[in-house]
């Protein structure tokens, strides 16, 4: 049973059964990491934040028709990708970016890093992390709106393939083709500006 596994999923039953403060905790668990994911997916705070609203709008009236089918951040992200997906078509553009990328997400300072870099990043790379992370943003904004859906979730969110599936309404096989096209897009987008760092870190380690 979900309710069993996922302490989330108790806390929405208990929203469901209007229990007195248990939005206000779902909220103060979740708003962090959603205004993160939207911020991501439209590339605008202002819209980011309305959008994150609407979702807790959503789920609160919602909550009297809650039955746990999958884990409750599967459930939330889908209706969050729902309201993201209008929002983007809505606009018919690619998001502008418009990240403070000096702020700190709910996976620590700078989650764009992962990205590029598996393991935590020396010292040398932390000193022009704004720049890198502008560079990140940059690429990001090239990918199509379901590509960069679906590496925000599988990078900033840690899910797995098949919780992507769920919240985007594709199959595994789909999600694994949109990860593997983004990764190659960016890695052709980042490219020369790891090959200037590598050169950088190079002369200035020789000199």
């Amino acid at each position: 049973m979900f309710a069993v596994r996922d302490p989330d999923v108790r806390l929405m039953l208990r929203v469901r059964a209007d229990e007195q403060g248990a939005f206000g905790e779902l909220v103060s668990r979740y708003q962090h990491r959603l205004l993160a994911v939207m911020h991501h997916l439209c590339g605008n705070s202002e819209e980011a934040e309305d959008l994150a609203q609407e979702v807790f709008l959503r789920v609160y009236r919602a909550r009297k028709e809650y039955h746990p089918q999958a884990k409750f951040s599967t459930w939330l992200f889908t209706i969050a990708n729902n309201l993201a997906s209008n929002s983007l078509r809505r606009r018919h553009r690619k998001p502008t970016v418009q990240l403070d990328v000096s702020d700190s997400g709910p996976l620590g300072p700078r989650p764009a890093e992962n990205l590029l870099y598996d393991k935590a990043p020396g010292p040398d790379h932390r000193l022009d992390c704004q720049e890198l992370s502008g560079v990140i943003q940059e690429a990001m904004a090239q990918l199509n709106d379901r590509q960069r859906t679906a590496v925000v979730l599988n990078k900033f969110e840690d899910m797995s393939y098949q919780e992507i599936a769920e919240v985007m309404g594709i199959s595994t096989k789909a999600v694994k083709s949109l990860l593997s096209r983004a990764r190659l897009q960016l890695k052709e987008l980042l490219q020369p500006y790891v090959q200037m760092r590598s050169e950088q870190s190079h002369n200035g380690h020789g000199g």
